[in-house]
């Protein structure tokens, strides 16, 4: 499926505009416009793995033009509310100085509230190579809209592209991304991937109590105890973990694999991302209140 898909690929390239030379047009405007709104539905649901190179070019499109949540989180500081509920003792001292401690007027304080951060974990691997540029593309708009979003890929080891995605052309930011990661479409070492996360940008990224998102099949070779735990320490350590796995996308899906097994009883939320509608779908989520966590498997 893959070769084929390459193939199409290659031909769209090479014979683009050969056919259109010999297309009719159509003569009436209502199946025009019954055409154009079945392509919309059947892009909107095709796999990103099947998608040719100029439908690849119009889901970028589109994912840069979704409308992202704009959801806040309390802050653990406080702000001056004349309304508020507290009194701050603080601001109420500086302000008896101007009455040199004859009156002291009181001072209240409210809660603060800011955009939630937003930490993407995002596989590399071969087995995620068909779902990493767009899913990439999805975290460059992310990335514009919001100032707290931190990017890291993964497939041997761990790379922090935060920056590289803060590039404004689309392009040369995806461009920058995959020259900072040698190990793109190469093997997958979950585990120690998210080991080196924990230890040395858990306390850097996550300070802040962010959703992060964790973009993986979970197709781990060397599933072990490690990877249940280096899952726990991330899920106790951000205020929701979203696991996103374009295996899902089958119906009959069953996590039978033992680092599915291993992640899966840590996360939040577990969802599919293989087409556009699937990011819709999280865009949605990302602002909705999840479940605590799922059931242990058996």
């Amino acid at each position: 499926e893959k070769r084929e898909n390459l193939l199409k690929r290659v031909e769209e390239a090479l014979f683009a505009g050969v056919a259109q030379e010999h297309e009719r047009e159509p003569t009436e405007l209502e199946v025009q416009a019954r055409l154009a709104a079945s392509s919309e539905d059947v892009l909107r649901t095709k796999d990103f793995a099947q998608m040719g190179a100029e439908e690849i070019a119009e889901a970028r499109r589109r994912i840069a033009a979704l409308t992202l949540p704009d959801d806040l989180t309390r802050a653990r500081r406080f702000r001056s509310d004349a309304r508020g509920r507290s009194l701050d003792p603080r601001a109420s001292l500086r302000a008896a100085l101007a009455t040199g401690g004859e009156l002291i007027p009181l001072r209240r304080r409210g809660p603060k509230w800011e955009v939630t951060p937003v930490v993407a974990l995002v596989d590399i691997s071969g087995s995620m190579a068909e779902y990493s540029r767009p899913i990439l593309s999805f975290l460059h708009a992310l990335t514009e809209r919001r100032r707290k979003v931190s990017t890291f890929l993964f497939g041997t080891r761990l790379t922090n592209v935060t920056r590289a995605l803060k590039v404004k052309d689309p392009d040369s930011a995806l461009e920058a991304v995959a020259g900072a990661a040698p190990d793109w479409s190469g093997g997958t070492r979950i585990a120690p991937s998210l080991h080196a996360f924990n230890r040395d940008w858990s306390r850097r990224v996550l300070a802040q109590n962010p959703v992060v998102l964790l973009f993986t099949d979970g197709l781990e070779r060397d599933a072990d105890e490690t990877l249940a735990a280096e899952m726990d320490r991330l899920a106790r350590s951000c205020r929701r973990l979203v696991w996103l796995n374009p295996l899902l996308r089958f119906g009959a899906f069953e996590p039978r694999a033992r680092g599915i097994k291993a992640m899966l009883p840590h996360v939040d939320d577990f969802r599919p991302v293989h087409n556009l509608a699937s990011l819709e779908s999280l865009v949605a989520a990302l602002t909705a209140d999840g479940p605590r966590r799922l059931p242990r498997a058996a």
